[in-house]
């Protein structure tokens, strides 16, 4: 893939995290438009958006560049969903709920997601095909 990252929507994700490579999946068999593109937390472009950013190396959340914005937690997933075909669009109403709560959820899984789901020795690799679609 190019260096014109700017223009994309990147989703940056935890590697070795098993439910974390399940949504990278999720996402991208639900991604007809093929509009995202991804980066595991612990690439050397994923490092270098999370100095960008401004926040920890701590990889505790999913992370969404749309539009040289950053997306966090919560909001992340919804605005993932909302680009997504089919009923995931649905996923919007949760916006009703105020972040604090929907960031409460959310950081309870991220907290018990490798005791859940449990880890991997390796990031997710892509199908020759899916190649293009991730940045290292």
């Amino acid at each position: 893939m190019g260096t014109d990252h700017s223009i994309k929507k990147i989703i940056l994700f935890d590697g070795v995290c098993n439910l974390c490579n399940a949504s990278v999946q999720f996402i991208i068999k639900h991604d007809f438009k093929k509009v995202f593109y991804f980066a595991s937390l612990q690439s050397a472009f994923g490092q270098s958006q999370l100095t960008k950013c401004s926040t920890s190396t701590n990889i505790d959340t999913i992370i969404l560049i749309k539009d040289e914005k950053f997306y966090f937690r919560s909001d992340a997933a919804l605005e993932i969903a909302k680009e997504l075909s089919g009923w995931w669009l649905a996923f919007s109403v949760f916006r009703i709920f105020p972040r604090f709560f929907r960031d409460f959820v959310y950081n309870f899984v991220s907290r018990n997601r490798y005791w859940w789901f449990g880890k991997t020795d390796q990031c997710y690799l892509p199908t020759p095909e899916l190649t293009t679609r991730f940045i290292s």
